[in-house]
């Protein structure tokens, strides 16, 4: 049977290209790309949140994937998240907007909106990821620098076909006690050859502004 085209995006924009501001930027967007998976961390304001979720939001805008997938795990663990009334998913939403902001204005108020609706921008509290896959869609896993490596190892085998993955944060912020989950996956990436590209980025790529790589400096000189 002759598969039916698909509906027109609700809201049709135009918008600029992503541009890369670094070197390390630039790496990061071929990454994207061009693999199935990508690790990337380094300190705030370097664009890892903004740069995966342009990427996200315009794969869903010209269909070649179905979904975006939003986790982070500091908040599905439980730690806090019991305190916050709603659903699980309300839950989170809080704590994923600097995703949800970018992609919103990447693909209009409208479109976001009614992809919400359908499940097209899928916010997924870690605490429920088990037993889940994953299939055509952008998968993005923020905050990792605080899953333990047993949850790390969940994350990962939840993965399905035709998708890309993000595993994104900043292991100088981990909040754990044990080994980082990210740190982890970045060690065997690099030890056993993995092609999922490592990109780290350092405070020299710092873009948001420079009071954000002011205090970045001033706090990393303070050794916190």
């Amino acid at each position: 049977m002759a598969r039916k085209p698909r509906e027109k995006f609700a809201e049709e924009r135009t918008v600029a290209p992503l541009r890369p501001l670094t070197e390390n930027q630039a790496a990061y967007i071929a990454a994207l790309m061009t693999s199935e998976m990508v690790a990337v961390c380094g300190p705030a304001g370097t664009g890892k949140t903004y740069v995966a979720a342009t990427v996200a939001a315009d794969l869903l805008r010209s269909r070649r994937v179905e979904r975006i997938v939003l986790t982070r795990p500091n908040v599905a663990s439980g730690r806090s998240l019991g305190f916050f009334p709603g659903t699980l998913e309300e839950k989170i939403a809080p704590w994923v907007i600097p995703f949800t902001d970018v992609i919103r204005q990447r693909i209009g108020e409208g479109a976001f909106e009614i992809a919400l609706k359908k499940g097209q921008i899928d916010i997924v509290p870690f605490e429920v990821m088990r037993g889940r896959t994953f299939n055509d869609a952008f998968v993005i896993l923020d905050e990792a620098q605080n899953t333990t490596i047993a949850e790390m190892k969940m994350f990962l085998t939840r993965l399905g076909r035709n998708s890309t993955t993000v595993i994104n944060g900043d292991v100088a912020q981990t909040d754990l006690r044990e080994t980082s989950g990210l740190s982890k996956i970045i060690q065997m990436a690099k030890r056993h050859l993995l092609p999922v590209p490592v990109i780290e980025f350092t405070i020299d790529d710092i873009v948001r502004s420079d009071l954000c790589a002011m205090w970045v400096k001033a706090f990393a000189k303070e050794g916190l």
